[in-house]
C-alpha cells in the first residue's frame, strides 16, 4: 500500500493554524538561546555532553532517529526510500555525532565530516585548514571542489542533499509532517532563484576575503579588520539566522526545505551542476492524472504536477531527488533517472533557463 495524503490536513500543527505559529515560535527560540546565550551549557554538563554544541548535536541526532523511524512507517514501503532514510541517518550519526566526539576524547580538534564548504563555509578558512592534518583538509578540499561536482553531474544534487547532508536529514525525518507546506507558487520560485544564488555568490566572496585577509592582513590593518567583520556577520546572518533559526523556526509555516531552498550555497552550487547534468525525473507521456500528489509534497517547492501534464521531465536545480514525487504517484508516472539527453536525428535542442 502507499502512503498517499492521509490525515495530513487534519492536523492542526500541520495547516498553518495557531498551534503550528506556537511550535514555530518555540523552535525559533530554542535556536536563537542556543546561538545566543550560554543557557544551555549546564543541561550539557549535567549530563555528561560537556557543553551546549555537543547537547545540541545530540538532540540534533535523536531527532533523526526519531523522525526516521516515524518516516519508515509512513513510507517505508519504497525501497528508495527505505535505503536513503537509513543512509541520511547513519551519516548523522556516524559522522556527524559520534566521529567528532571520539576525536575530542582522543585530544584531537572535532571535526564534521559529511559537512563541506560552501555549506560548512569555514572549512576552507585558512585558520581551520592549518589547525587540521593534512588528510582531513585533503578530504575537505577534494570533496567540496573535485568529488561533488563530478558527483552532481552524474548523479544530481541529490547523492548530498537527500543522502548524507544533516540539514537535509533532518528536513527528511522530523520534517516529513511539514513537507506539504513549501510554496509552490511562481512568485516564491523568482524569490528562490535570486536569494539561493545570492547567497552563494556571497558565500564565494567571503571566501575570497578571508584568504585574501591571510595573505596580506598583518601589512594592512584596515582590511584585517574589514575580514573579521565579514567573518562575523556571515557566521550571525547566514550561519545563525538563517539556516538555524529560520531554517527549522520556519518548518511548521513554510515546509522543511525554507534554508535548502533559499539560502542553502552547497544546494545553490550543486543545483547549477545538476541542471545541465545527467540526473532528472522522467515522465511516462500522456500518462498523469493530475492528482497533484506529487506536488502537494515536494519540499522543495516544484509544481511537479504541471511537468507531468506537460510530458516534460523535471530537471529543476532545486530538485533534491527525494523520490517522494514519484513514490506518491498512484500511476507511477515519474521515475528518478541519470541518463544522458539522447537527441533525434533532427530534433531542435530545447534549451530551459536556468533556475531551481
Amino acid at each position: 500500500m502507499q502512503a498517499g495524503l492521509l490525515d495530513t490536513y487534519r492536523k492542526p500543527t500541520l495547516t498553518r493554524g495557531a498551534l503550528a505559529w506556537a511550535l514555530s515560535a518555540v523552535l525559533s527560540a530554542f535556536y536563537l538561546v542556543l546561538y545566543f546565550t550560554e543557557a544551555l551549557t549546564p543541561v550539557a554538563r549535567a549530563t555528561g555532553l560537556g557543553d551546549k554544541w555537543t547537547l545540541y548535536g545530540f538532540l540534533y541526532t535523536v531527532a533523526m532517529v526519531a523522525g526516521g523511524v516515524y518516516f519508515l512507517r509512513r513510507h517505508g514501503n519504497s525501497r528508495y526510500e527505505r535505503i536513503r532514510t537509513i543512509v541520511v541517518v547513519a551519516v548523522q550519526v556516524v559522522l556527524a555525532f559520534a566521529l567528532p566526539i571520539v576525536m575530542k576524547v582522543f585530544g584531537a580538534r572535532e571535526y564534521y565530516f559529511s559537512y563541506f564548504w560552501p555549506l560548512k563555509i569555514e572549512y576552507l578558512y585558512p585558520s581551520v585548514i592549518l589547525s587540521h592534518p593534512f588528510l582531513i583538509v585533503a578530504w575537505s578540499f577534494v570533496g567540496s571542489l573535485v568529488a561533488f561536482p563530478v558527483l552532481a553531474w552524474f548523479l544530481g544534487k541529490r547523492f548530498y542533499c537527500s543522502w548524507v547532508c544533516g540539514c537535509g536529514g533532518l528536513a527528511n525525518t522530523a520534517g516529513e509532517p511539514f513537507r506539504h507546506l513549501s510554496d509552490k507558487s511562481e512568485a516564491a520560485w523568482k524569490v528562490e532563484k535570486v536569494s539561493v544564488y545570492l547567497v552563494l555568490a556571497i558565500a564565494v566572496a567571503a571566501t575570497v576575503v578571508v584568504w585574501a585577509n591571510w595573505a596580506v592582513g598583518s601589512r594592512h590593518p584596515a582590511f584585517a579588520s574589514f575580514a573579521f567583520a565579514v567573518q562575523k556577520w556571515y557566521g550571525f546572518a547566514i550561519g545563525a539566522m538563517f539556516a538555524g533559526v529560520l531554517g527549522v523556526g520556519l518548518y511548521p509555516l513554510m515546509g522543511t526545505r525554507v534554508w535548502c531552498r533559499f539560502g542553502c550555497p552547497m544546494a545553490a552550487m550543486l543545483g547549477i551542476i545538476q541542471r545541465f547534468g545527467r540526473f532528472r525525473i522522467t515522465v511516462k507521456k500522456d500518462m498523469c492524472i493530475a492528482c497533484g500528489n506529487c506536488s502537494t509534497y515536494c519540499e522543495m517547492g516544484i509544481d511537479v504536477r504541471s511537468y507531468a501534464m506537460a510530458n516534460q521531465d523535471v530537471r529543476r536545480a532545486a530538485c533534491v531527488g527525494c523520490g517522494m514525487c514519484a513514490h506518491l504517484c498512484p500511476r507511477g508516472v515519474l521515475k528518478l533517472e541519470n541518463r544522458p539527453v539522447r537527441l533525434k536525428a533532427g530534433q531542435p535542442i530545447r534549451v530551459y533557463a536556468a533556475g531551481p
